[in-house]
């Protein structure tokens, strides 16, 4: 049985793996530091637009899967980190505008490496 402490950090981590794969699934649109991996961004870019549909879907998955482990954790009467709560709504939020508006997330990102 696990206790409140390790249902936050796999509440926190089911989070942090929703955001890693969102980034994951946009970085079709942005490559990372395009001068310094032009080649490889490139390679990536078309292989992760091809996987783009699937890695929303382990995202939203993992958002899921975090959201039970609260649920879990406040069945038992243990309250979850306000750290891993805060992540895990965040990463939410970040995910269904991935999924809904792509385009905005992608303009938001090249604005905020323009800057």
């Amino acid at each position: 049985m696990l206790t409140a402490q390790g249902r936050s950090k796999r509440t926190a981590l089911a989070g942090l793996a929703a955001l890693g794969s969102v980034v994951a699934a946009s970085s079709c649109c942005l490559p990372i530091l395009p001068f310094i991996f032009a080649a490889g961004a490139a390679g990536s870019s078309a292989l992760l637009t091809t996987m783009r549909p699937y890695l929303l879907g382990v995202s939203v998955a993992f958002i899921v899967y975090g959201f039970y482990q609260a649920w879990r954790a406040k069945r038992c009467r243990c309250r979850p980190n306000l750290l891993s709560s805060l992540l895990l709504w965040t990463s939410a939020v970040v995910v269904a505008l991935s999924v809904f508006f792509p385009q905005v997330m992608a303009e938001a990102a090249a604005d905020l490496l323009a800057r």
